[in-house]
């Protein structure tokens, strides 16, 4: 948007934000941040000298310093807008850029401007989906997002590339399946569909015992087979999306149309019992009498 239609803040909102700048920023979380995005770019660099596998755990190297930084500003109570908007900025380059560059030399460069077009409107709709998340920050559902989290769709698009590596399957690679995965990823993250949130976990309270056992045992499977538990981890959450939301649809429908097939009672009082009407005369008689 143009500076000339956007809207400027009050001379009081200007000098709070000079204000908050003076006091300075908070080292900590902003320190993940910039691993991450330090990440980020060693990522391309590393694609561009076509090291594709270390590109891709660049990026899941990018991916854990993103988890750690929020986590980090709540726990030590050091959130501020500086660094939602710099985590923002970081994301756009580690799980935007990073992710589309490596897609597009490992497997979208054979296909010509469908490639390198699908590949900017990965970048394209991971911006839109950040915009849209920091507009809404506000109002945001603590359990769920509203379109696939740029994070989770840049996993996905590295765990198939390790994925191949684990089966001998190095790049660069042509099939149309990743062209189609590349441009579904990037609909997803502008779509409407929730998913599920992981921010509220909170594991300093007691949980079941199984949760930790669970635990141990991703573990242990993931130091074993990180490719094909990141895989797997990464198809399980793409899909969960849209069939919790054709699930949530489904409710949504059959709740409407049992309202409007059984609409609610009205109360209807008994009208009351019809007093046969009296002659002039039995009124004279009766005021006679006293009645």
């Amino acid at each position: 948007m143009s500076a000339r239609f956007r809207k400027r803040p009050s001379r009081r909102g200007r000098r709070l934000q000079r204000d908050d700048l003076k006091k300075g920023i908070y080292i900590l979380p902003n320190l993940f941040t910039s691993a991450g995005l330090f990440a980020g770019f060693y990522s391309i660099v590393a694609t561009l000298n076509g090291d594709f596998e270390r590109a891709a755990w660049a990026i899941v190297i990018s991916g854990i310093c993103d988890g750690a930084d929020g986590r980090i500003a709540r726990l030590t109570a050091t959130t501020s807008k500086f660094g939602v908007e710099y985590d923002s900025l970081a994301d756009l380059l580690a799980f935007g850029l990073a992710p589309a560059l490596l897609a597009y030399e490992w497997a979208l460069r054979p296909y010509g401007k469908w490639g390198w077009s699908v590949a900017f409107l990965f970048v394209a709709c991971g911006a839109l989906r950040l915009a849209r998340y920091n507009v809404q920050i506000d109002n945001v559902e603590a359990l769920s997002f509203k379109g696939l989290p740029i994070p989770a769709a840049a996993g996905m698009v590295v765990s198939t590339v390790l994925i191949f590596y684990k089966f001998d399957k190095p790049g660069p690679v042509e099939h149309p399946a990743v062209l189609a995965g590349i441009f579904l990823l990037a609909v997803l993250m502008v779509s409407n569909l929730k998913f599920a949130s992981f921010k509220e976990l909170d594991l300093r309270k007691r949980k079941p015992f199984p949760v930790l056992l669970g635990i141990i045992v991703l573990l242990i499977l993931l130091v074993n087979e990180p490719q094909i538990v990141l895989f797997t981890i990464g198809v399980l959450y793409v899909l969960h999306g849209p069939v919790w939301s054709f699930f949530l649809w489904r409710k949504r429908r059959a709740s409407s149309s049992a309202s409007i097939a059984d609409p609610p009672a009205v109360s209807q009082a008994e009208p009351p019992e019809e007093t046969p009407a009296k002659s002039g005369a039995e009124t004279l008689k009766e005021r006679k009498e006293g009645r």
